[in-house]
Parts: C-alpha cells; sequence; structure tokens
C-alpha cells in the first residue's frame, strides 16, 4: 500500500514530467514547423499523457532497475499500453480523433505505433537511471508543506483547465454537427430543384410529343373536311391554344414561385454555414494547431471545411 509520502512524490513526479513532456512536444513542433505550436491538449504548460505515463513508469517498473533488458521491455509494453488507451477513451469521450499512426507502420488502429514506442522504451531507461534521480533530489530539497501547496494549487488549475478544454471541445463538437445539418439541407434543396427540374424536362417532352400526336390529328381532319368544319376547327384550335397558354402561364407562375423560395431558403443557409465557420474561438483554434491529424468520428467534411478556413 502506498504511504502518504509516496501519493505526495507521486503527485509532484506527475506535474513535473507533464510540464517536461510539455516542453518536449512544443520543442518538437517548434523544430518541425519553425514557430511555436502548444501542442498539449490542455491550455496550460502541461501534457497530462506524459505525466500520467513517465510516473506510472517509474513508479511500476523502478522494482526492475536492475535488469535492464527487463526494464525496456515493461517500458514499451507500459507506454503503448498507456498511448493506446488514453487516444482510444479520448476517441470515445469526445467523439475526436486526436492523433492518427495510420500512415506509419507497425501501428495499431492509428493510436500507437511500435516504432515509437521502441524509441519511448530507449526513453524511459534515460530516464529511470539519468533523470528521475535529479528530480527526486530536487523534489526532496522543497518543504512539505510548500510541495502540498503547490499539488493544491496546480490541481485546481489543472482541473479548471480540463473543464475549459473539454467544454470547448464540446461546444465545437455542437458547431460542426449545426454544419453538418446546414449541408444536409442544402443538398436536399439542391436535390429538389434538380428533381423539379428533371420533372419539368420530361413534361415538356410529354407535351411535345402530345402537341405532335393533336398537329397530326388536326390536319388530317383539316384535309378531310376543310370545307364543312373551317370556322369550328379555327375556334377549337384557337380555344385548345389559349387554354393551353393559360395553364403554361400558371405552372410557370407557381414554379418561379417554388423557385424563388427555394434560392431564399439556399441564400439564407448559405449565410449561416459561412458564419458557422467564422470567428473561431482561441482554444478551438489551438487544438486545430495543436492536433493537425484530429478527425471527426461523426463530422469528417465538417472538420475538413474549417481546418482549410482556419489555416494559419
Amino acid at each position: 500500500m502506498l504511504s502518504s509520502m509516496s501519493i505526495y512524490f507521486i503527485l509532484l513526479y506527475f506535474f513535473v514530467y507533464g510540464f517536461l513532456g510539455w516542453c518536449t512536444e512544443v520543442g518538437f513542433a517548434a523544430f518541425k514547423t519553425h514557430h511555436f505550436v502548444n501542442r498539449g491538449f490542455l491550455n496550460g504548460p502541461i501534457c497530462p499523457i506524459y505525466g500520467v505515463g513517465v510516473t506510472a513508469v517509474i513508479t511500476v517498473l523502478t522494482p526492475y532497475k536492475s535488469d535492464i533488458i527487463v526494464l525496456y521491455i515493461l517500458s514499451v509494453v507500459l507506454v503503448t499500453v498507456l498511448e493506446g488507451v488514453t487516444g482510444w477513451a479520448m476517441d470515445k469521450i469526445f467523439h475526436n480523433k486526436w492523433w492518427d499512426y495510420s500512415d506509419m507502420p507497425l501501428n495499431i488502429g492509428g493510436y500507437v505505433c511500435l516504432l515509437f514506442s521502441i524509441v519511448w522504451g530507449f526513453a524511459c531507461l534515460f530516464i529511470i537511471y539519468f533523470i528521475q534521480p535529479l528530480v527526486h533530489d530536487l523534489l526532496a530539497f522543497i518543504p512539505t508543506i510548500v510541495g502540498i501547496i503547490l499539488i493544491i494549487i496546480l490541481g485546481i488549475t489543472l482541473i479548471a483547465d480540463l473543464y475549459v478544454t473539454a467544454s470547448t471541445i464540446f461546444k465545437f463538437n455542437r458547431r460542426l454537427a449545426a454544419m453538418e445539418k446546414i449541408a444536409a439541407e442544402m443538398h436536399e434543396i439542391s436535390e429538389q430543384i434538380g428533381q423539379e427540374i428533371f420533372e419539368k424536362t420530361i413534361r415538356a417532352m410529354d407535351r411535345q410529343e402530345a402537341s405532335k400526336e393533336k398537329l397530326a390529328t388536326a390536319t388530317d381532319e383539316f384535309k378531310e373536311k376543310m370545307q364543312d368544319t373551317a370556322s369550328g376547327l379555327k375556334e377549337k384550335t384557337q380555344g385548345t391554344a389559349f387554354e393551353l397558354k393559360e395553364r403554361a402561364l400558371d405552372a410557370r407562375e407557381r414554379s418561379q414561385e417554388i423557385n424563388e423560395e427555394l434560392r431564399s431558403r439556399i441564400a439564407s443557409l448559405h449565410t449561416r454555414y459561412h458564419e458557422s465557420t467564422d470567428k473561431p474561438g482561441r482554444i478551438s483554434r489551438r487544438l486545430m494547431n495543436a492536433f493537425p491529424k484530429m478527425e471527426s468520428r461523426q463530422y469528417k467534411e465538417s472538420l475538413e471545411v474549417l481546418k482549410k478556413r482556419w489555416k494559419r
């Protein structure tokens, strides 16, 4: 069973290695992009996955310190499991895949990459044999009461940061859902307009065929009864033409009214859609920059639109 002092140091290790992990991620991103990117999931300078991972390695695997081979193998297994579980849990909670190793060899579900796990195994050896003794000695110099106060302050800050970040992500998901709904409605209206155009074309073709048949019939009748029914046929033809013209005008007016209404709806939806993509929140933009390979499980297309629009 862990003693109170063990828990005290474990909590301090978490914050120290969480901060060092954040520094590592920021440094790596700066090397690749040549500018500062806050690569942490949270807003503050801490990566909880590093804090949990390294602290777990130190706490669980220190008893195997005398056997470097066993220590290395267990380190690889432990960091692989931690990264996989963390990625899967964040995916299920927030419905977003935050990192993706699918384009890397020896990946498992895109959540972990065994090549990186092998590298992390060596990093764990370096930490246990060289970094951890220095960190422990440094923390041992801090008066216990000061350490407890630091743990409380940092813990409250971490919880508040987690709440703000989670709220932002859920709000961001609602934005994506709204974009997806608008896009679907616009597509439905476009389909409706397309269907109407198709039906009009078919009706026009049918009317054309019917007119040809009527014209042929009228011509035959005209030839047979030119003298007897000339005036009556003329009146009949004029009446039919007038009736068809009136129907065509009524249909055209109704069609124009419907089209105007649909165009107005599309314009309104188009405006709402672009409003949804404007003015990204600071945290939302930071998360997009921190996790460029982030994928939305439910709203993939809308997320890609935001990525392009919010690209730095």
